[in-house]
């Protein structure tokens, strides 16, 4: 067997060294890194930019509109829903519902006077809003009165306030001066009213 001396030993340690080295060596040209023969690593970053805040750019006249058919709406829902309900907690809504949004109805035609201008019922929003209302003001006043009523109306309730005040959110991120206001006014109220439909419907069960 051959014995290799100290100074060989440490010869092929240097040589390992050095062909170790080559691939490192071989990724610059002219004392620069060459990049195109590195591998990128896979990203580990797994975010996701955040969703893009909904903007509707609502005019004066439209934003008249939408606050004046919600408010109706909800008057029209609420003076049935205290003929038909069974439950004091649901008729005590309903009035809380005709008195609050008369006044939100004042409030949208003083806003209306202070712009001089009127309401645009030909919007779509608008247009889809008092359709939906509508419906449901023809489907309870078809439905038999009793603890299915209640649970329907207050069902409404918070389906219809949830969509008022998504779309006020919404136009109030593109909106300034007065009109940005008036909805900001409205939010305050509808949300105030989404918190206590749930709150009703939950005690019906």
């Amino acid at each position: 067997m051959m014995r290799l001396t100290r100074p060989a030993i440490a010869g092929l340690v240097t040589a390992a060294a050095l062909m170790a080295c080559k691939g490192n060596k071989d990724q610059y040209a002219s004392g620069a890194l060459d990049t195109s023969t590195i591998k990128a690593m896979p990203s580990t970053d797994t975010t996701t930019p955040p969703a893009a805040v909904a903007v509707v750019t609502w005019a004066g006249p439209t934003v008249i509109a939408f606050t004046e058919t919600a408010s109706d709406g909800e008057i029209r829902l609420g003076r049935l829903a205290q003929k038909k309900a069974i439950s004091a907690d649901v008729k005590a809504f309903a009035r809380r519902m005709v008195n609050e949004h008369n006044a939100m109805l004042a409030d949208s035609k003083k806003l209306a006077t202070k712009l001089k201008v009127s309401a645009d019922t030909t919007a779509a929003d608008v247009r889809d809003l008092a359709t939906h209302g509508h419906d449901a003001l023809t489907e309870l006043t078809n439905k038999a009165e009793g603890a299915d009523w209640d649970r329907l109306y207050m069902d409404k309730m918070v389906e219809g306030h949830q969509n008022v005040l998504t779309k006020l959110q919404n136009a109030a991120n593109g909106a300034g001066g007065d009109v940005r206001s008036a909805l900001d006014r409205a939010i305050v109220k509808v949300e105030a009213h989404l918190a206590k439909a749930k709150e009703v419907r939950a005690k019906l069960g």
